[in-house]
């Protein structure tokens, strides 16, 4: 299943006797007629919006590389994940409109899921290092500035990426498709991974390792860093009065509430069914619960990647004001498709009409100072 949490260690395959009870359970693709349609819609929303609100956000990110600081080379990476996720959307779209069918063999299996996971969880990484950057700035900028120094955070970028790639790559060790019994190939679904030993400790190391940590130091960080806000809005009145501490604090607990809602279902969905597993072995319905409550939960998580946008659209003031001025010209540009097939006139009809009025009206301007003229030299003809 995409979304599947990064697994840090390569495990062997069990023996033949000791097949995971999915082996003859016919029901975890019952919903396949609902998911052919729903989930296609929505990850191609999630494309569309994630790829262009991000695209736009790296465009105003740009100009601002010249006189980068921490907190823009941390966006400008959770950005280029964000972009990266999206791009890796329409294999995965292809492959739920088929009804979990992947015909593109081993290989390309393997690199959509890479991708996939890579990036969700760079991101994951990467928000977490905002917050503490942010915290870092407003609660100790002196104790800990050089954390916050580009030469630093340069490598601290490239440890994240470096740190998210050695927890999937060990993916590449093992097969990622699975031929059904009704001969549909299955792409990194759960169920293909329930033949690999200690799959539950694995996978509850890998939530805490790629869930909770990020989520409590996010939310420590924030709410130090609201509660540093509001007390310097109390002392200082022109503080409160400008709304900034205001906005910044709608801002931190909007990114929050974010993170919660798109991350949490799916990591408490498995983190539950991870404890069930070692106390007992599930039945069938239990597992086909599990694996529709996956593919819900995945989509609210990948939900993310469109939401950041929206994210920058009220934090960043150079990205309202790029797209507004976007959206003013692709205004603008309508109306003037539609004035120029206007069956009452085209566009030469109004320019010429304009050259009109202007010659008129100059010509009249011509003739009223000539007359002036006229009326000044005979009244000093008159006076002599």
């Amino acid at each position: 299943m995409m979304g599947f949490p990064t697994v840090t260690t390569a495990a062997n395959l069990s023996s033949s006797n000791n097949l995971s009870i999915e082996t003859f359970c016919e029901t975890l693709y019952a919903h396949r007629d609902y998911a052919r349609v729903l989930m296609p819609l929505f990850y191609s929303l999630v494309f569309i919006v994630g790829l262009l609100g991000n695209c736009l956000a790296l465009h105003v990110i740009r100009p601002n590389l010249k006189k980068i600081n921490s907190t823009t080379l941390y966006s400008l990476n959770l950005v280029i994940s964000d972009i990266l996720f999206t791009l890796s959307l329409p294999l995965r779209i292809a492959y739920y409109a088929l009804g979990f069918h992947w015909p593109l063999g081993e290989a390309l299996c393997k690199i959509s899921g890479l991708v996939f996971y890579i990036n969700t969880y760079a991101g994951v990484n990467f928000m977490t290092c905002l917050s503490v950057d942010r915290f870092i700035a407003v609660v100790l900028p002196l104790r800990y500035a050089r954390f916050r120094k580009v030469s630093t955070v340069r490598y601290i970028c490239v440890g994240v990426w470096m740190l998210v790639l050695g927890q999937t790559l060990p993916l590449l060790g093992r097969p990622m498709t699975n031929v059904e019994q009704d001969g549909f190939i299955t792409c990194m679904e759960y169920p293909n991974f329930e033949k690999m030993d200690h799959i539950a400790p694995i996978l509850i190391g890998a939530v805490f390792l790629g869930y909770i940590i990020p989520l409590v130091t996010i939310l420590v960080c924030y709410s130090v860093l609201c509660s540093k806000l509001r007390h310097t809005a109390k002392k200082n009145h022109l503080t409160d009065k400008s709304g900034r501490s205001r906005k910044a604090i709608g801002v931190i607990c909007c990114v929050s509430l974010v993170f919660v809602i798109c991350y949490s279902p799916y990591h408490i969905d498995l983190l539950q069914y991870m404890i069930r597993k070692l106390a007992s072995t599930p039945d069938c319905a239990a597992l086909t619960a599990f694996q529709v409550s996956l593919h819900i939960t995945v989509c609210l998580m990948n939900l993310n990647a469109c939401l950041d946008p929206f994210i920058y659209f009220f934090a960043c003031k150079g990205y309202k004001r790029k797209l507004l001025k976007l959206l003013k010209l692709s205004a603008s540009m309508s109306f003037s498709s539609a004035v120029r097939t206007s069956p009452e006139g085209s566009s030469k009809d109004f320019i010429d009409g304009n050259k009109i009025q202007l010659t008129s009206s100059t010509v009249g301007t011509t003739e009223r100072l000539g007359d002036r003229r006229s009326r000044l030299m005979s009244d000093s003809v008159k006076r002599t």
